[in-house]
């Protein structure tokens, strides 16, 4: 555990800038060969966002995000009453009743479209992580050693609620209605630095759990012999997804096709098993040549993408620590081989998304102001549909 000391008597302002250096600094700090893979930073100074921080410092080897985060709540309760357990948002699909010729017919066109899917995107997840390499961008250096520099973390909050009404307008996810603000901010955000480059060839590098488990477990049952081999470790699969251009071919823009697009995108993936054949590749090839071999496998497809996103679920209600009340909860992954990294958090009623950005190469306050300006555009935008 560790307590740094910052100036006292300090503006909230500076404080910011000290914290998001400790951040940047700590991110980039390998952990010491003595001791175990992880760390916890206690910042007893205000910042703008609240009156201290608390920072877990994890080792990706020790886990992915769903291992990782089902371990940090273990260590939280909540605020109101401790001895209830932790809420997350439930996730219900519509269920689909087959009858008939009609529904025989419609799911052979969906076998048959599912087949095409997976050899598509599983072809196009091998090419794009060995041959095919996005093109320089304001979101892409391409620096050999990127994962070493340092970067700035930046963070933005939404309202779930007007999410929702966003979602509900326009018939999508709430996932749909995310990756389209972020994928338009970037958009706007690239062509503000370098004309055309709005329509630019890029690629998000989207992460998934591929376990089938509903929710996190607590500590107790991870540790348990019947599961402990599904719930520890690194279990996650990728998924190259094509950032929509920002101009249609008429030069025009329209806010809610970066939602569209996202829905048939995930619609059309969802209908596709390259996701499981792309966790099961790096299973093999970490089984059967080495890990080294599967760990730059990953860099590479990393470092031939433009950006990479993930997102995590959080609890529903006000979370506490040592009786301490937690204001808000994000994560954010370093030394990653890409100059751009999303990560997305839900907490109580809002979403965070926090900007991970290659320091003294993408203007982290600049691409904030774009994700937020794409985000008043997609809501006007939906209300002014209905």
């Amino acid at each position: 555990m560790i307590v740094p000391h910052f100036p006292d008597g300090l503006s909230l302002e500076s404080y910011d800038a000290y914290f998001g250096d400790y951040v940047s600094g700590i991110g980039m700090d390998p952990f010491p060969n003595t001791r175990p893979l992880w760390e916890i930073h206690v910042i007893k100074y205000p910042t703008s966002n609240a009156s201290g921080s608390l920072i877990f410092k994890i080792h990706h080897a020790l886990g992915d995000g769903y291992s990782l985060m089902g371990i940090v709540l273990s260590c939280l309760q909540r605020a109101d009453n401790p001895s209830i357990p932790l809420t997350f948002p439930s996730f219900r699909q519509s269920p689909k009743a087959y009858n008939g010729v009609k529904s025989s017919i419609s799911r052979v066109r969906q076998v048959l479209s599912g087949v095409v899917n997976t050899i598509f995107d599983f072809g196009m997840s091998i090419l794009q992580s060995s041959l095919l390499e996005d093109p320089m961008s304001p979101i892409r250096s391409g620096e050999e050693g990127v994962e070493f520099l340092p970067i700035d973390v930046t963070t933005l909050t939404f309202s779930l609620d007007q999410i929702k009404e966003i979602k509900d307008i326009l018939e999508v996810t709430i996932n749909d209605v995310v990756s389209g603000v972020i994928f338009l901010g970037t958009r706007l955000y690239m062509e503000a630095i370098s004309k055309e480059s709005g329509n630019a060839r890029s690629t998000s590098l989207v992460l998934f759990n591929t376990r089938s488990i509903g929710g996190y477990k607590s500590v107790d049952e991870m540790l348990r012999k019947t599961e402990a081999q599904s719930l520890w470790g690194n279990r996650f699969a990728f998924l190259q997804v094509w950032l929509p251009k920002l101009h249609k071919s008429d030069g025009s823009l329209d806010p809610l096709n970066f939602v569209y697009e996202a829905h048939d995108i995930v619609k059309r993936k969802r209908n596709s098993s390259a996701i499981y054949l792309t966790g099961m590749l790096l299973e093999s090839i970490r089984k059967y040549r080495s890990t080294k071999a599967a760990t730059k496998y990953l860099h590479r497809t990393q470092m031939n993408a433009s950006m990479g996103l993930s997102n995590m679920v959080g609890p529903i209600e006000k979370i506490s620590l040592c009786n301490q009340p937690i204001k808000g909860l994000y994560v954010m992954v370093f030394n990653v081989p890409q100059s751009y990294r999303v990560t997305v958090m839900s907490y109580m009623n809002h979403l965070r998304i926090t900007l991970g950005t290659q320091k003294g190469f993408i203007d982290g306050f600049k691409l904030k102001r774009c994700i937020e300006e794409a985000y008043d555009m997609i809501f006007k935008a939906a209300l002014n549909s209905k």
